[in-house]
């Protein structure tokens, strides 16, 4: 009987392992199926997602962003600050602010590397410490906390539509649009195209430059409204906010099946891939274990994954191989 397409998928593999993965560690803690955390694991799971989703879409060209916890970090802290200033704001004004402030970070990144020609990883990594930076001199290195929040704010991700948390539906909606744009999209494609073989994407008419300047800017504004939700989540815009977050994204996506050298991987793999990490921390917490093995954990994880990612990368290059020399 031959196999659907779909049963060999990435994908399909890590779903999977992720329905076995939640059985095996419900039987020893029960606690784990309950709801009440089965809601919390996606609600913490859902910034993560959106996070990994702007990481993403950068790796597709062959790029990284490391700024996307500076860029969260220093959303809130102004959202943070402008609710103290001026309270009580419909939830869209801020999260319209969070989506501009995003902007305008990631197209500075975007034109940094596009126009300047500077390396993502360089450029990125300035803009990681001035983002970061930026944080401190706004709050003057403090803290804003639950108490100074209104109502309108601190409610943003907890009010309910059929049900589900609001920070639940962002990464949805979030994730449909990423997946809409890079499917059914010419844009969405030639961001592919370019990860793949940069210059023969300069050879069919693809501007490589404004592909790079594209996913930058989308990856500040996806990461813009990831700040503020995160902030809101936690009831703090903390200095530190989303420290480590670039590591958790790039880590999301690898599990997912997004190659690092770009060019493969689909929104829906990142998704899992984000899911995975989220169950796992909170899987190692409810069974008790070290927060330094959960990291030995996590970086076992990436390793297998990146490991996944070359064999199979290795096998379609040498079926394509044997492909071309049958038609010969």
């Amino acid at each position: 009987m031959r196999v659907p397409r779909v049963m060999k998928t990435r994908e399909f593999t890590l779903f999977v392992f992720l329905v076995v993965f939640v059985a095996v560690v419900g039987m020893r803690s029960p606690r784990f199926l309950a709801v009440e955390n089965i809601y919390d694991v996606l609600k913490d799971s859902s910034v993560l997602i959106l996070a990994s989703l702007a990481q993403f879409l950068v790796l597709l060209t062959g790029g990284i962003d490391l700024s996307i916890p500076s860029t969260m970090a220093l959303t809130g802290m102004l959202l943070g600050m402008f609710n103290i200033a001026v309270p009580n704001l419909p939830f869209y004004v801020y999260v319209g602010g969070a989506l501009l402030l995003g902007f305008v970070l990631g197209s500075f990144n975007g034109i940094v590397v596009a126009r300047l020609r500077v390396p993502p990883i360089i450029t990125t990594l300035g803009t990681l410490a001035m983002y970061r930076a930026l944080v401190f001199l706004v709050s003057g290195g403090e803290w804003v906390s639950a108490h100074e929040m209104c109502e309108s704010f601190v409610s943003i991700p907890v009010v309910r539509f059929l049900g589900i948390p609001a920070i639940i539906w962002y990464a949805f909606i979030v994730f449909l649009l990423v997946t809409f744009f890079l499917t059914y999209t010419w844009t969405g494609r030639s961001i592919y195209a370019t990860g793949d073989n940069r210059n023969a994407a300069r050879l069919v008419g693809i501007d490589t430059r404004k592909t790079d300047y594209l996913v930058f800017m989308l990856s500040g504004v996806i990461s813009g409204l990831a700040g503020l939700l995160y902030v809101t989540r936690y009831a703090a815009a903390q200095t530190d906010s989303a420290t480590g977050y670039e590591l958790q994204a790039v880590a999301a996506c690898v599990i997912g099946g997004v190659s690092v050298f770009g060019g493969s991987g689909t929104s829906t793999g990142v998704l899992l891939g984000a899911l995975f990490l989220g169950l796992l921390y909170n899987a190692l917490t409810q069974i008790n274990i070290s927060p330094f093995y959960q990291m030995l954990v996590q970086g076992i994880a990436i390793l297998i994954a990146i490991l996944a990612n070359t064999f199979a990368e290795r096998s379609r290059a040498e079926r394509l191989l044997k492909t071309r020399r049958h038609r010969v």
